[in-house]
């Protein structure tokens, strides 16, 4: 017996985009009140359509969308700013793009610090150009520099004045084309977008928005440029100045270009929670006598971090360590003691063999290997291919490292990481 039946009902939610109207709105006494009574309500997405429903009884469709809108942008932004979120606007797409707090902090006393900028003990300038919501000014503003911050997008800029006022700091924001010149200044800071329109990554410099090459006409003492954290170092090299990367308890989060006076090389900057900051240039490394040739593993498999990786130190490092390499090809090293370092993560290697999925099995069986973590740096197969084919029993638990060995395909089989070896 033929017939129709209805579909399910699905609510399709439109990205929203924050007009200027829509920040009058959010400013008003009115707004504020609405933001104040979302903020104590259940905000997921399947309870879009109820928010909605209700909201629609007191104000109109776009003020209540705009406002469910900024009442998640601050959930999401806690991460990024703390409690300051809950007095803040946001985009969605410039929360992205904002820095992560401990990069902020770390780098508005390292600007405000520069000998040759501050030594007159005038007021320090800073441009923010690309200035988005003012997440970098207001950090720079904070340590008591004067501050303008410049954007194209006429929302981003009444955004960060907004941020600004709600936060008592005391920044400029103007909307202005950085491509036409910028006033002078001690030091530009300069944010261009590392994403297309629909949302993906940009990774040739020259297609930033702006792009790269557009501080070829600024002539400012120090221009600091925000890159993307994966940045192809030869894209930058005709620039000059100093490539730092930039991880915050590993995780790398940016790669910077220091261009001017006194800024050379490369430079891996780790910063912690604790507030704590580490940093390594290949100049004040002390290489030891270590023989660095390609040697099978053994004792520790040593990690470096992340900016290390990325600022193509691994040797130098594995050399200060009195380290081995594996391979000339993977930034892994072994070490025949575990070195203590915040810059490294280590491994107590207890048996490695050539990759072959049937011996790892049985080899794992006969040791009762019941649980394990797999990582893998040059190997195509993925933790997920691999568990299943294990079909692992037992009570004991490994960790498993897909690697490779003079070229050769090879599994490592140890001891789980702990808070010690983590560094």
């Amino acid at each position: 017996m033929g017939g129709c039946q209805n579909p399910p009902f699905i609510l399709v939610v439109a990205a929203v985009t924050i007009s200027l109207n829509d920040l009058v709105f959010l400013s008003s006494a009115s707004g504020e009140n609405l933001l104040a009574r979302l903020a104590g309500d259940d905000l997921s997405e399947a309870n879009t359509l109820r928010l909605l429903t209700a909201l629609r009884k007191d104000y109109p469709a776009e003020q209540a969308r705009a406002a469910l809108e900024m009442a998640r942008l601050r959930l999401k932004a806690v991460e990024k700013f703390g409690e300051d979120a809950q007095k803040m606007f946001f985009t969605r797409d410039a929360l992205e793009q904002a820095s992560d707090p401990l990069v902020r902090s770390y780098r508005a006393k390292h600007l405000s610090a520069v000998p040759e900028l501050v030594a007159d003990e005038k007021k320090l300038r800073i441009i923010d150009a690309c200035c988005g919501i003012g997440a970098d000014a207001l950090a720079f503003a904070r340590t008591g520099a004067d501050v303008l911050g410049l954007d194209i997008d006429p929302v981003r800029v009444e955004i960060a004045r907004h941020n600004a006022a709600a936060l008592g700091i005391n920044a400029r924001f103007e909307t202005a084309d950085v491509r036409d010149g910028l006033p002078e200044a001690d030091i530009v800071f300069f944010d261009p977008a590392r994403r297309d329109d629909t949302g993906k990554r940009i990774y040739n410099v020259e297609h930033y928005q702006p792009p790269l090459s557009v501080i070829h006409n600024w002539t400012h003492p120090l221009v600091v440029v925000k890159l993307s954290p994966g940045i192809d170092r030869t894209q930058v090299e005709s620039y000059g100045g100093c490539i730092e990367f930039i991880s915050v308890n590993g995780d790398l989060k940016e790669s910077v270009l220091w261009r001017g006076t006194g800024f050379t090389g490369l430079k891996a900057t780790l910063l912690s929670v604790n507030d704590t900051q580490h940093w390594i240039q290949p100049n004040s490394l002390q290489p030891q006598d270590a023989d660095l040739k390609i040697r099978s593993p053994h004792g520790w498999l040593i990690e470096p971090d992340s900016a290390l990786m990325r600022a193509g130190l691994v040797q130098e490092v594995a050399a200060a360590f009195h380290g081995h390499m594996l391979d000339e090809t993977i930034a892994y090293f072994t070490t025949e003691s575990r070195p203590k370092s915040p810059w490294l993560r280590a491994w107590h290697i207890l048996d490695w063999m050539p990759f072959n999925v049937k011996k790892l099995r049985a080899y794992l069986r006969e040791l009762h290997v019941g649980n394990v973590t797999v990582k893998k740096r040059g190997s195509p197969i993925t933790p997920e291919e691999l568990i299943p084919q294990l079909k692992l029993e037992g009570s004991e638990s490994r960790t498993l490292v897909l690697t490779r060995y003079r070229g050769n395909p090879i599994v490592l089989i140890c001891a789980n990481l702990t808070a010690e070896d983590a560094g």
